[in-house]
């Protein structure tokens, strides 16, 4: 676990933080593969089955795709609260550290000017 220092306090970012997101993201993916399944049934069996059994499957199909995008949702929030989180510590270390920053600013713009240079 990654362990950040900033004015005097202690964070843990990363493994936890981490594997929560790796856990939505699959659970995410389930949900989608299991409403394009429940709409591939709905559509072989949209046919031959009787209209209350189409009901049933819509239904169920509509559930999942709900769960699916409540799922997305919960996933974009993640994301998008440790974005801002990041881009703080960022913004945290730049101000405690304006020559480090400094430094590896320029070095990355020579890192990528050697690349471009060599194309």
């Amino acid at each position: 676990m990654d362990q950040t220092q900033q004015n005097g306090k202690t964070s843990n970012v990363g493994v936890h933080g981490q594997s929560e997101l790796a856990h939505d993201r699959e659970r995410l993916m389930n949900d989608l593969k299991s409403a394009i399944g429940d709409a591939e049934q709905w559509l072989t069996h949209a046919g031959s089955s009787a209209a209350a059994s189409a009901d049933e499957v819509k239904a169920k199909f509509q559930d999942t795709l709900r769960t699916a995008k409540t799922d997305l949702l919960k996933l974009e929030d993640s994301v998008l609260a440790r974005g801002k989180l990041a881009a703080r510590a960022t913004d945290t270390y730049v101000h405690d550290n304006p020559w480090k920053s400094v430094g590896l600013v320029a070095a990355a713009g020579i890192v990528v000017g050697m690349l471009i240079a060599r194309k």
